[in-house]
């Protein structure tokens, strides 16, 4: 494999997929014998992973630069495309899920593979080609709003990320400055926020109408391909966050605000865990890089050759620069059973963190693509997923000095330990939100901001914004780019979380147990369902009330004896 930058990318032809995939198909329907079937199979597979290879190349080099005219066409043109080629998959699941050989399939890949492929023929159509491309490009459209917002902080450009700094300083004139600035830059695009998200809602709601489905939440879950739990599971989950991890977040915050010595925390003081500062890195792109190296090498086998992997290809973008999408992730590039980092460094803990939760997804794809033949059990669904990301930010805790001045790393862990924590209780609130913006008619964007205050209220109540109106009146909601993009994932990280510090308390007790737990889970992918994945684990069901408050407990003592030594 070459490195990143010098992959080729080639427009896939829909045309072309087409006829392979029938092609593909026609063998499989022809086929007499199990692996006639299974070698067509593998043929559709392959052809999928070259096109998902290509689309990734298009995805990660748009969003690096979104106002590159060429990838922008190019991204534009898959969104298009992506519709019909569903319906022309469709078809060959279809035949899959019908075939003589499906014995021969369970017996070989057990019986997850078609509940994927009956949750996915559920939810395609050609009925709603042109919603979901209208979807896709309202999506690419906030996206563009988004990445396009600058403002001027104190003589220097900034665009959001710019701000978060600014946003952590110690100075907490500065701090509030810096928020006011950031709530104006989204203020001065509400307004287009607002219409683009209605629109987006309208087609979601259209699409689910037309597939048969009785709301948009019942479509978005089986697309999630949630088939363990349902809405109202998730509903308790929240109640019982609410009961026991909310508790533990108003002392964390408390205690926080004693330390930073102001008579009211706001919400400018909440990512301010010390009155000197919190954690910064020391270490430039490079630096961090050589530092997580030396992390990966040492934490295990496995993940010393995969970073050595990623560094050896390039398979970063880590730095935030204009024009640059919001956020992190971790892409794919199937066809070379290879991950990508995409991050916006910005100079705070932040960077660590990414890195070491984005590494956390690439590990388990560079795993699992070598532990399983089918590319739809690479990866497991999010509420998994996110598990590998979020318990590897606990794995390589020991090696967090190398990225801090002297004394500055421990530092970190307890803030890293404690914003784990507290933050599932503004998860949990993205849930709420998104549930009740689809439960009935679509609201007004005023009754948007109402619900998110509510809701605030609830899971948040020691959040305040000070003088800020837009803010205090529920703007903020519309900063979360998962509500526009990634419609209901957003719990997903709650769920994991509850199983990620899981991982933390077992990791404190023996390491390499725990880390065996994890390497078992992340070389499964997604060949088993959601239940059965964490028992193999040895993970409780975050669904149980118990879990939920043996896990708040659990770190609120831990939490508490690091206090004595801040």
């Amino acid at each position: 494999m070459k490195k990143f930058k010098d992959l080729e990318y080639v427009r896939p032809s829909f045309e072309e997929m087409e006829k392979d995939i029938y092609a593909a198909l026609a063998e499989f329907n022809e086929a007499s014998d199990y692996e006639t079937a299974r070698t067509a199979i593998l043929k559709k597979q392959e052809l999928g992973n070259e096109f998902r290879t290509m689309a990734s190349i298009a995805h990660i080099r748009h969003d690096v630069n979104m106002a590159d005219p060429y990838y922008d066409e190019e991204v534009q043109y898959l969104n298009s495309i992506m519709p019909k080629l569903s319906v022309v998959m469709k078809k060959f699941n279809e035949a899959l899920a019908a075939s003589p050989f499906r014995k021969d399939l369970e017996k070989e890949f057990g019986d997850q593979l078609f509940k994927l492929l009956d949750a996915d023929i559920r939810t395609s159509s050609i009925e709603v080609i042109e919603e979901r491309i209208e979807e896709a490009k309202l999506v690419n459209e906030y996206s563009k709003i988004a990445a396009s917002c600058k403002t001027v902080f104190r003589g220097q450009e900034c665009n959001f990320y710019g701000l978060l700094k600014h946003m952590l300083s110690i100075d907490r004139e500065e701090r509030k400055e810096a928020l006011n600035c950031w709530a104006a830059l989204y203020e001065s695009v509400s307004e287009q926020l607002d219409d683009v998200y209605g629109r987006l809602c309208a087609v979601r709601r259209k699409i689910a109408e037309k597939l048969g489905f009785a709301d948009y939440i019942d479509l978005a879950y089986l697309s999630r391909h949630r088939f363990d739990y349902t809405p109202k599971d998730i509903e308790k989950f929240r109640e019982s966050v609410r009961a026991y991890v909310v508790p533990v977040a108003k002392q964390i915050h408390e205690a926080q605000r004693k330390r930073l010595g102001v008579e009211k925390l706001e919400y400018y003081d909440e990512q301010l865990y010390f009155s000197d500062g919190n954690s910064t890195p020391d270490k430039d792109t490079a630096g961090m890089i050589q530092a997580a190296t030396v992390m990966y090498h040492e934490l295990s086998k496995e993940s010393g050759e995969f970073f050595d992997f990623m560094v050896e290809h390039d398979l970063f973008d880590l730095e935030t620069k204009p024009n640059k999408r919001l956020g992190g992730y971790c892409s794919g590039l199937p066809k070379y059973k290879a991950p990508f980092i995409f991050s916006n460094f910005n100079g705070t803990s932040a960077d660590t963190e990414v890195l070491t939760h984005e590494a956390g997804h690439a590990f388990e794809s560079y795993i699992a693509n070598r532990n399983q033949v089918l590319s739809e059990y690479t990866h497991s669904t999010s509420e998994i997923n996110e598990i590998h990301s979020m318990a590897m930010e606990f794995f390589t805790e020991p090696w967090y000095p190398l990225f801090y001045p002297e004394g500055e790393g421990d530092r970190y862990i307890y803030e890293h330990l404690a914003d784990s924590l507290a933050k599932i209780t503004y998860l949990v609130s993205v849930d709420e939100f998104q549930h009740r913006v689809f439960e009935g008619d679509q609201p007004s964007a005023m009754q948007l901001r109402g619900i998110w205050k509510h809701i605030e209220e609830r899971f948040m109540p020691w959040r305040s914004y000070g003088d800020n109106t837009f803010l205090n009146n529920g703007g903020f909601w519309m900063q979360k780019q998962h509500i526009f993009m990634y419609p209901f994932y957003y719990v997903d990280y709650a769920l994991a979380m509850i199983c990620a510090l899981q991982f933390y308390l077992k990791m404190r007790e023996d390491r390499q147990a725990a880390w065996n737990s994890y390497m078992k889970l992340c070389s499964l992918g997604g060949s088993l369902g959601y239940f059965d994945l964490l028992n193999e684990a040895g993970l409780k069901n975050p669904f149980e009330e118990d879990t939920i408050r043996e896990v708040a407990e659990g770190v609120s003592k831990i939490l508490a004896e690091m206090e004595k030594s801040l």
